[in-house]
């Protein structure tokens, strides 16, 4: 039976990095949280956008129970399968190719998700560490004269990877089978690159790796200023550098950050499970609206208010 944690609206955070990250003390997350307590976690994730819950012994109907705290979940992924028995949780593992480009999960539909969970299930040995990056931080960092360029941009954001067809014949078997699957819908989403957080009201760049170009310029001039803004974001003093150890469990905020998972482990087994809570369809600061050019994702997602 599920037993409810008590109050806690004095939650301890312990600043990882200056700019992001705390450390969640003194909270026991296998049971089911009350409203203080996830009103103490919503504010603690707002100043420091990803929050570590370390020794949590967690199985997938947990992680969905707590993820599920902050609002409807999604369902695993748009294209690629759940895990068995687990519609909402999706398999991050190494076996099925790696992650290792800068993103924001899952932009290239009209409301990515506000929130996303990982949690580790198998590590290797040596490296397989997640990177973070503050995307407000990167925003505030940009000089004048870039940042009121960013404000008006719009990039268009796609599943689709940077393959020709001629490129993906040449890939390994297991390789193109997931290129295959992940692409199997074909999303487009036309998103500001500048978002206004929802809630906090902060100003982030909203890019990363399915940004293919940007809205209204040639594609080759879209990407070099994509490319420019996306040093900002990676700068080391906006990332967090996270070495996984058993049985952890991260939350950040979809909307205001990107991660990346670097290839550094010789491929060994290395497993986490993610789970990601529903969002809002983004706002750029002329408070006009992301939209979809192609791709239907509600199956996915439904379209939830800020939270």
């Amino acid at each position: 039976m599920t037993t409810t944690a008590p109050t806690r609206t004095d939650l301890e955070f312990r600043k990882v990095t200056a700019l992001i990250g705390a450390e969640v003390v003194g909270l026991d997350i296998t049971t089911e949280l009350d409203a203080p307590t996830i009103a103490a976690l919503r504010s603690g994730l707002n100043e420091h956008k990803v929050l570590v819950f370390r020794e949590v012994e967690l199985e997938n109907d947990d992680q969905a129970r707590f993820a599920g705290s902050f609002g409807e979940l999604t369902t695993a992924h748009p294209t690629v399968p759940s895990v068995t028995g687990a519609p909402n949780v999706l398999a991050v593992d190494s076996d099925e190719g790696v992650s290792n480009h800068w993103h924001t999960d899952v932009t290239f539909v009209v409301n990515p998700p506000q929130l996303s969970t990982l949690r580790s299930l198998v590590l290797p040995p040596y490296g397989g560490e997640t990177l973070i990056a503050n995307a407000a931080a990167a925003y505030q960092s940009l000089p004048e004269s870039l940042r009121r360029l960013a404000d008006d941009l719009w990039a268009v954001h796609s599943n689709v990877y940077d393959y020709s067809r001629a490129n993906v014949a040449k890939l390994d078997d297991e390789t193109r089978a997931y290129y295959e699957q992940f692409t199997s819908i074909e999303y487009e989403t036309v998103h500001p690159v500048v978002r206004v957080h929802p809630v906090s009201g902060e100003r982030g760049l909203f890019i990363g790796g399915f940004a293919r170009h940007i809205q209204g310029l040639p594609e080759s001039e879209g990407r070099d200023i994509l490319r420019i803004l996306q040093s900002y974001v990676t700068k080391p003093e906006h990332v967090l550098r996270w070495r996984w150890s058993p049985n952890e469990l991260v939350l950040f905020d979809n909307r205001i950050t990107q991660h990346y998972a670097i290839d550094n482990y010789d491929r060994l087994p290395r497993q986490l499970r993610r789970v990601t809570v529903a969002g809002d369809i983004p706002v750029g600061i002329d408070g006009s609206q992301s939209y979809s050019l192609k791709g239907d994702a509600t199956h996915y997602s439904d379209v939830l208010t800020a939270a």
